[in-house]
């Protein structure tokens, strides 16, 4: 990012590009903040320590659900309905990474092409690489940068059905999940897991020969949700029917989302949990930075490899050898 202080602030960066919605500003710091390089992460705190300010007034969504479900069809058009209902939209997808090359696979752009055309959307796939779930590292502050640029609603895709869904959750205030309609035995699998996570339960692909199987879906799942507890009782998990081809029930599918974020903002639950989300991201941050001085560590790098081959070979317990790396690590620092 160029150095210009014409914002008129100490800041190194010309932030007044992000700020004002320029999404070629916003693509650049995300880019800023995915790098791995020590004198970028330096600069990426600088800037979200700048734009802090500008945060935290959107809706994040979290949108997940089995392969196959059409995820990025029901984003792009439910992103088209938004957009004409005035309100700007980011779209944070964590594409699945080649363990070969490590790049991206899917190209998320290429997938939802009428959505990344509008000026009122910004889309953007992160490689997942190996972090846990596949959930991007970087997700987090992406979603804190896409709200200083003005965007009213911040979706996070996730891969598929798995780990990384109580990732995400960690992260967003509501979390979707879409099924298909005749999942059969699929609609059990997800009931004791991930749907135990959902706020909202999207049947998609209501239409055509499949409208009759997605009322059933819906019906099934009504049944299923109601038999959990979620962490409050100021909301009860609902379940729609949509279709992302003709748009039938996405008027329903957005006031619902909506009536969500009323709803626990007014009881305060919104300002709690993204309390408990920025404590929980701080210790994680404060865990990746102590591993990474870990393995930064000459004595403890030396030490780890002689342990390494003591509890390959079945001569000290794990759990003993992580300790007094530890120890050492901490004796020393």
């Amino acid at each position: 990012m160029e150095n210009n202080n014409d914002n008129g602030s100490d800041s190194p960066f010309d932030i007044s590009g992000l700020l004002n919605g320029d999404r070629r500003s916003l693509a650049r710091s995300i880019t800023l903040i995915e790098s791995s390089r020590v004198d970028h992460r330096v600069e990426a705190e600088e800037l979200l320590d700048k734009v802090m300010p500008n945060t935290g007034g959107s809706i994040r969504i979290g949108i997940s659900g089995p392969p196959g479900v059409g995820k990025s069809t029901f984003i792009e058009s439910f992103g088209q309905y938004v957009i004409r209902k005035k309100q700007k939209i980011a779209v944070l997808t964590v594409d699945p990474s080649s363990k070969c090359s490590g790049g991206s696979i899917l190209g998320d752009k290429t997938r939802m092409p009428k959505l990344g055309q509008s000026d009122m959307a910004f889309i953007r796939p992160s490689p997942a690489g190996i972090t846990l779930g596949g959930v991007a590292r970087r997700t987090r502050e992406a979603i804190l940068l896409c709200e200083s640029a003005g965007y009213d609603i911040v979706l996070v895709e996730t891969v598929g059905v798995g780990q990384s869904e109580y990732a995400v959750s960690d992260m967003v205030d509501m979390f979707v999940l879409l099924a298909q309609p005749g999942g059969g035995d699929d609609l059990q699998g997800i009931k004791r897991g991930v749907m135990e996570l959902a706020d909202l339960i999207i049947v998609t692909k209501a239409d055509g020969d499949l409208k009759r199987s997605a009322m059933q879906a819906e019906n099934d799942l009504k049944s299923g949700i109601s038999l959990l507890k979620k962490d409050f009782d100021i909301w009860k998990p609902k379940v729609l029917t949509c279709s992302s081809i003709t748009g039938e029930g996405m008027e329903e599918v957005w006031s619902i989302i909506q009536l969500y974020q009323d709803t626990i903002d007014k009881h305060g639950e919104l300002q709690r949990k993204r309390g408990h989300q920025a404590r929980t991201w701080m210790w994680s941050e404060v865990q990746e930075a102590l591993v990474a001085s870990l393995r930064e560590s000459p004595l403890a790098s030396d030490l780890a490899q002689k342990f390494e081959v003591d509890v390959v070979n079945g001569r000290l317990a794990p759990t003993v050898a992580a300790r007094k790396l530890l120890k050492t690590f901490m004796a020393g620092n």
